[in-house]
């Protein structure tokens, strides 16, 4: 389900059957001469676009202005768009703030961006994890008062944590390549894999006619295939399906 397509009764059964809600969250960033702009937010765009028709999911409007940082190449007649933290801060918080008002409590984020450095975190990773847990934080003492987790009420909250019930378990942030994926198919930049996986996720935005051999981490995307990228894709989606529909 889109979410901007949704009617309201369709809006309140899912908010009533803890539906996911998930975010796309990518950049505009230059992927050599052979790839649009647009993979790192396209291949997680088009991955839920496929669980979808598995699966009852809400999908947000794709977020693609990240920091995608000009450390590839300058954006001039390049295409790069790099917005900074401090500005994505404040937007993710906001709108974490009406997604959690509205009654969303089953919230993710998923990007590709960077994410080979999920664990320390990059710009645009850490200023949606920080609003997350801003928002989070926020929203639980306007709805239980300063002092909340001191009361006598909550003295169950470690034990209710470890059974799941846990708050800040809300809105979560992933990467959309796995540690473990990564391990086994490892993360480049337009090369083999990201060349690869577009092949496989959205073919019209991958063309080896237009490559050059001038940038050296273009280079092994003259091995990327589509049998290659179907395998990540599988990958990729067995993944998405443990986080988003975790068997009970």
């Amino acid at each position: 389900m889109r979410y901007e397509l949704l009617f309201p009764d369709q809006l309140r059964e899912a908010i009533k059957k803890n539906t996911p809600v998930v975010l796309p969250l990518g950049v505009l960033e230059y992927h050599g001469s052979h790839l649009v702009n647009g993979v790192d937010t396209l291949v997680v765009v088009r991955a839920l676009e496929l669980l979808e028709k598995e699966q009852d999911l809400i999908i947000l409007p794709p977020f693609y202005y990240g920091a995608s940082s000009y450390a590839v190449e300058p954006p001039e007649q390049n295409g790069s768009v790099h917005i900074e933290p401090q500005i994505l801060n404040p937007f993710a918080k906001a709108l974490f703030d009406n997604l959690l008002r509205i009654g969303f409590r089953n919230i993710h984020v998923f990007v590709h961006h960077q994410s080979e450095n999920f664990t320390a975190g990059m710009p645009t990773d850490l200023s949606f994890k920080l609003a997350a847990r801003q928002s989070t934080f926020a929203f639980l003492e306007k709805e239980r008062g300063e002092g909340w987790w001191g009361r006598a009420d909550s003295a169950d909250y470690y034990e209710s944590h470890s059974q799941g019930d846990n708050p800040f378990n809300w809105i979560r942030i992933h990467p959309f390549l796995s540690s473990e994926i990564q391990q086994t198919h490892p993360i480049d930049h337009a090369g083999k894999l990201e060349t690869a996986l577009m092949m496989a996720l959205c073919p019209e935005g991958a063309d080896m006619s237009r490559f050059t051999n001038d940038k050296w981490y273009t280079q092994t995307a003259k091995e990327a295939t589509l049998a290659y990228g179907n395998e990540v894709k599988e990958a990729v989606m067995n993944n998405l399906r443990e986080i988003l529909f975790p068997a009970t």
